[in-house]
């Protein structure tokens, strides 16, 4: 079908977005040679991306709303920094057809599909109706206009369980649920309706049949304003939790040259059929007998084209550029030639073995892998925070290879020599996922992966003894005055000797540190340097200081040791920088490193390529409510979007408390055990830290 948007060269380009995605688009946008100007809120005045433009101009506070989904505020922005094009990135307004249309009515140019485009595909009832006409194989389902919970019963039935329920206007894993039988329709629809409504401005919804055990793979596309379009092969986004991709690969190990044809050729028919111009991504999902079904199409760049850039050598932001400024492009289908392979992952500030709650918190210390042949899109700052206001992703690590083993290879190594110290990360779960025997082997991934190989949630790994003796001598030797090249002077340590205690998760150990002077050198003579004997013993599982009720997603119970005693004897203890973050030492013959960073509750600590938080608590204390007491708390810094109950209510264990709503997730709090509620300080519409009392629910005399 034809389409009209503003088609010409332009000079000044305005990058309608923040963090990672901004850096990466202005870094070709600045190779082209064009002018750039960033936005930001006030949340982000000294974001890296705001440094990285030659203007940029605050749009408002923190909240989206306010800032980066201010339509006005963005187009008042390009006029004060005489920007004539606008690029939207990805997430925010990228798939918003109103916003395109703003842009080409203010006589910019949009890098990025028509405004026609953009609605053609933005709602899925009314883009599986399209492709279906264009002769795209969809899944069976229903997009009808009658949204009655009635309706979607009787079609439900029609369709046959398990179906899966979407919102009709978004995607990135909002609005969708999983359905297994009927009974669990009803509350289904309405978390559905309730997540969709926050994230996409719509409560519209669909249904679809559930495909079991299936690949999520999709097909990257080009197309010129000339009626040009072709390929760029397939990437395979199956590792995915709540719906949401974690690794993304291309091509995937489950697509042959003729899979891919086929795939390819319904794509550019699709994308011709529609009169699509720019960068846009048809996503599949493709069954164990290689048929493939359309879902939907992304009208934007997608946060894994880095893998298609990689295996391409094209540049996907660049040729959005050309292409907005009316260039052909110059290559046809039988040009492109895939080389290698290329597998990403993202890394997220959320509590993995909570459910994969997001996270917010300081970034204590932020050090990226070097020399491990990878790409890393980052807007973190050591010293800055990642905030409750926008998305969980923090980075992307990206690795090319011969083949599909080096690239993985390449990246489990990055992985595990990425720090990311204040707050909770998914990245010790990515380095499990990497080295999983079904991942390694890649045929029998599946969009079920991590649940099936990694449990729901997945478990954390208990520490070992020599981590814990790691952190106990990390949370007293911060202050420790050392020598001209940074070893560790003992004197300071009273009669040398310290003692504390750790915890991490519901695991408790009692340490004592102790230093003596023991001789070195060739003689064994008058050199003598500092031994540090860390005698850790485990105390066993404590009661948690509070009740905290379950979310929707299952909550984290850790696996307690076996009371015990360890002493662990560290040697050559030495700071390798100023900041005293990066500590080396030697322990039975085996020198190592760690990073580390000390606060006033605890001691942050990566060693042997995980990340680590131990609490320190006081070694003499009163103990909070004990387990049982029924004190609900926030698990995470949140917008309370709903109560269900009120002082005085009787509730019944599993039962809907609240709604929190953080980082564009719902999170669903419930009751822990049948009881009255007796306090209640939560109220919809404000906001609640982390650890915070939301109610109080008494148990029910036996």
């Amino acid at each position: 079908m034809p389409v009209s948007k503003n088609i010409r060269p332009f000079h000044t380009v305005l990058v309608a977005n923040r963090g990672e995605i901004a850096l990466r688009v202005l870094r070709t946008v600045r190779r082209l040679g064009y002018g750039s100007v960033a936005v930001y809120s006030e949340a982000d005045r000294s974001s890296p991306h705001v440094q990285a433009a030659d203007r940029a101009v605050c749009i408002g506070p923190a909240a989206p709303a306010q800032s980066y989904l201010n339509i006005e505020a963005i187009l008042a922005a390009a006029r004060l920094a005489e920007a004539d094009a606008v690029h939207p990135g990805y997430g925010f307004l990228s798939e918003n057809d109103a916003f395109a249309d703003a842009v080409d009515a203010a006589g910019l140019v949009f890098i990025g599909p028509s405004g026609e485009n953009i609605r053609a595909m933005g709602n899925k009832a009314g883009a599986k109706r399209l492709m279906q006409a264009a002769g795209m194989p969809c899944i069976p389902g229903y997009e009808g206009e009658d949204q009655n919970d009635e309706t979607f019963v009787r079609e439900a039935e029609r369709i046959g369980y398990p179906i899966m329920c979407k919102a009709a206007a978004g995607g990135g894993g909002r609005g969708m649920r999983l359905v297994l039988q009927a009974c669990d329709l009803p509350a289904a629809l309405a978390s559905a309706r309730s997540e969709a409504r926050t994230a996409f401005g719509s409560a519209e919804l669909i249904l679809e049949r559930a495909v079991v055990a299936p690949r999520h793979v999709e097909i990257q596309l080009l197309a010129d304003s000339h009626g040009h379009v072709v390929h760029l092969g397939e990437r395979d986004c199956s590792v995915q939790r709540r719906h949401q991709k974690v690794i993304e690969e291309a091509p995937s190990p489950a697509v042959n040259a003729v899979l891919r044809q086929r795939m390819g050729e319904a794509a550019v028919h699709s994308a011709r059929t529609l009169g699509y111009i720019g960068a846009g991504t048809m996503e599949f999902l493709l069954d164990a007998d290689g048929q493939f079904y359309f879902m939907e199409m992304n009208t934007r760049l997608q946060v894994e084209h880095a893998v298609t850039e990689a295996i391409t050598g094209l540049d996907l932001v660049e040729w959005q550029l050309r292409v907005a400024a009316g260039e052909a492009l110059p290559f046809a289908q039988e040009d492109i030639q895939l080389d290698g392979h290329a597998i990403e992952v993202r890394l997220t500030a959320e509590d993995v073995p909570a459910g994969f709650l997001p996270q917010t918190g300081p970034v204590l210390r932020w050090r990226p892998p070097v020399a491990h042949d990878v790409r890393i899109d980052s807007a973190l700052v050591e010293g800055g925070e990642v905030s409750p206001h926008y998305d969980s992703m923090v980075a992307k690590l990206v690795a090319h290879g011969r083949d599909r083993e080096e690239a993985r290879r390449k990246l489990l190594s990055a992985v595990r020599h990425c720090v990311l110290l204040g707050l909770p990360s998914n990245q010790g779960f990515l380095a499990d996922c990497l080295s999983d025997a079904v991942f390694v082997e890649g045929v029998g991934v599946h969009t079920g992966f991590v649940a099936e190989r990694m449990g729901l949630p997945p478990s954390a790994p208990l520490p070992s003894m020599r981590t814990v003796a790691l952190a106990a001598l990390a949370a007293q030797v911060h202050h420790l005055p050392c020598d001209a090249q940074g070893h560790l002077q003992a004197p300071a340590l009273a009669q040398g000797q310290a003692m504390g205690l750790l915890q991490w998760g519901e695991q408790r150990w009692h340490y004592r540190i102790r230093a003596t002077s023991v001789p070195h050198g060739p003689d064994q003579g008058a050199d003598h340097s500092t031994a540090w004997e860390v005698q850790c013993t485990a105390l066993g599982s404590v009661a948690p200081a509070s009740t905290s009720a379950s979310t929707s997603s299952e909550t984290f119970a850790a696996t307690s040791l076996t009371p015990n005693t360890h002493t662990t004897t560290l040697t050559h203890v030495q700071w390798l920088d100023g900041v005293r973050s990066e500590l080396a030492l030697e322990c039975q013959g085996l020198r190592e490193q760690i990073c580390t960073a000390r606060t006033d509750s605890g001691v942050h600590l990566f060693h042997a390529g995980r990340a680590w938080i131990f609490e320190c608590p006081p070694t003499h204390r009163a103990e909070g409510p004990e387990a049982g007491s029924g004190a609900v708390l926030a698990p995470l810094t949140a917008r309370v979007l709903q109560v269900m109950v009120t002082p005085g209510q009787r509730v019944q264990a599993g039962e809907r408390l609240l709604v929190l709503e953080a980082m564009k997730m719902e999170h669903t709090l419930t009751a822990p055990f049948t009881g009255v509620v007796r306090e209640l300080l939560a109220q919809a519409g404000g906001q609640a830290l982390k650890g915070a009392l939301l109610l109080q629910i008494e148990a029910e005399a036996a």
